[in-house]
């Protein structure tokens, strides 16, 4: 059974950076597309990055130039590197993964497993 651990949360002033982290277990990881997504309080889930198996990357509007998703292969882990951080970022970063490994998934209900979640929280 694949398993997601998230690690790198935080708080951070707003224009700090903080990278997050997703191992991955229980899997091929390279079968995998992988995702980043958050949800704030008392609303949906939210995308921000994918990366395919490839490592081409697809953005939320909001967070191109300012976030940038990456993977290694050979570590089993996604990276999402959140730079310019403002107070609407804050929420719990969940990552993702799709058994679909060629797509950059937007979609809730394209991803098959789900991390716990690491709280970002950006003070205003």
């Amino acid at each position: 059974q694949v398993q997601l651990v998230e690690s790198g949360g935080g708080s951070v002033q707003a224009g700090g950076s903080l990278r997050l982290s997703c191992a991955f277990s229980g899997g091929t990881f390279a079968n995998y597309a992988m995702g980043w997504f958050r949800q704030a309080p008392g609303k949906e889930r939210e995308f921000r990055a994918a990366i395919n198996w490839s490592g081409r990357p697809n953005y939320a509007d909001s967070v191109k130039g300012r976030f940038t998703i990456s993977r290694d292969n050979a570590k089993n882990t996604v990276y999402l590197q959140m730079n310019s951080l403002k107070p609407e970022d804050t929420a719990v970063y969940y990552c993702a993964a799709s058994r679909r490994p060629a797509a950059q998934a937007m979609g809730v209900e394209e991803y098959d497993y789900w991390g716990q979640g690491t709280q970002v929280t950006v003070p205003a």
